[in-house]
């Protein structure tokens, strides 16, 4: 038997509540600030498809600085030009889906209205949440398998993504340690971190002398400034402002002024061509339990610090998400699902200094907290 429900949206109001959904994602999402159309974005927004034998794929392409001298003089150039090196990377596109369905109207007591406006924040809300969870594994190099704490997750759906296997590990140029006892920078190796390795002002200063040396480009800041976003755990923050060094260098590099971030509070730091974000979603270990943390025993909680220029990562962000209403029971139940195409890619390139294949615009510093 045919039923009618009149409180069904529309074709045209389902269209704006997909994107009041992808608003209020694209709003709450924190990946967002960094993301831009061109190759100069610290995440670099794909939203055009290329043909292939799989299907549709998005495709981002890395160049290579020329590496030649050139001629002088008039000394014969044609026949001696140099060829351009690229490199496209491919991100795989796949879906992800959430769902709500209330019990029916006289158990809620709330009329359906309340419900799609209730849904709508809670999934513009997981959309956004976790897609910057995918986002900082991604960059990590950590797979989906896990939270960003490090606790394995339990029953998802993340590590069946088409583009979870595409998850790399830091490249070995690309994945530094801090080490307090000699004070620097050493090869990466979660085994070997201890307590006191928390980050500190000369940890920073040598990640971005290490990212400017091995060519990592840094971000166009306003006025023309260069600089790259440092993305930390609040904990690892509140060790970094700790720290004597920092404390100085920051306070001497603030405005005498009221508004000065340093009494107001503020989400992020910038000092010395550098912008240091606290951020719950920065992969770190205190989701493990004892003996499964970093260190000799597996004892020490740390933080995967990331310090990222131009083209971190590729994201493939393919339409507004769908919004899709469906009655059960003769229309007494709601249901409403949200569900949105897109795929991530930390891109990586051989790069000129070690002619290695390396992660393109990061470097993964592990830490202690």
């Amino acid at each position: 038997m045919a039923t009618t429900n009149f409180s069904n949206l529309t074709a045209e109001q389902l269209t704006v509540w997909s994107r009041d959904v992808w608003r209020f994602a694209r709003n709450n999402a924190f990946l967002n600030r960094f993301l831009g159309a061109g190759p100069g974005a610290m995440i670099q927004r794909v939203d055009e498809l290329t043909k292939t034998k799989k299907g549709a794929r998005a495709v981002i392409t890395l160049v290579a600085d020329l590496q030649g001298d050139g001629v002088v003089g008039d000394r014969t150039l044609e026949g001696n030009e140099e060829a351009m090196t690229s490199s496209d990377q491919v991100i795989q596109l796949d879906q992800m889906r959430n769902g709500e369905k209330h019990r029916g109207r006289m158990a809620d007591q709330r009329s359906v209205v309340n419900f799609r406006e209730n849904s709508r924040n809670t999934l513009a809300y997981w959309l956004a949440d976790r897609m910057d969870q995918l986002a900082f594994l991604v960059m990590s190099g950590v797979s989906f398998s896990n939270h960003t704490n490090g606790a394995t997750r339990v029953g998802s759906d993340f590590p069946f993504l088409d583009f979870a296997g595409d998850v790399k590990a830091p490249s070995a140029n690309r994945y530094q340690r801090w080490d307090s006892v000699t004070s620097s920078l050493v090869a990466g190796n979660t085994a070997g971190v201890i307590a006191a390795d928390t980050p500190t002002w000369n940890m920073l200063l040598q990640a971005k002398a290490y990212a400017k040396n091995h060519y990592i480009r840094p971000l166009r800041g306003e006025g023309g400034v260069n600089a790259y976003n440092v993305f930390m755990t609040p904990d690892g923050v509140a060790k970094l402002k700790q720290d004597p060094n920092f404390q100085s260098a920051w306070r001497n590099a603030l405005p005498r002024a009221k508004d000065n971030p340093l009494f107001a509070g503020s989400d992020v730091v910038y000092v010395d061509g550098l912008a240091i974000y606290d951020f719950r979603h920065v992969y770190n270990t205190k989701g493990l339990a004892a003996g499964s943390k970093w260190g000799a025993a597996g004892a020490v909680d740390g933080q995967r610090v990331l310090l990222c220029g131009a083209q971190s990562m590729g994201f493939a962000d393919i339409g507004a998400p769908e919004w899709i209403e469906k009655g059960f029971d003769y229309e007494n139940q709601q249901g409403i699902s949200v569900a949105k195409i897109l795929g991530m890619l930390k891109p990586q390139f051989k790069t000129n200094d070690t002619q290695t294949v390396e992660d393109f615009g990061l470097l993964a510093i592990d830490t202690a907290i």
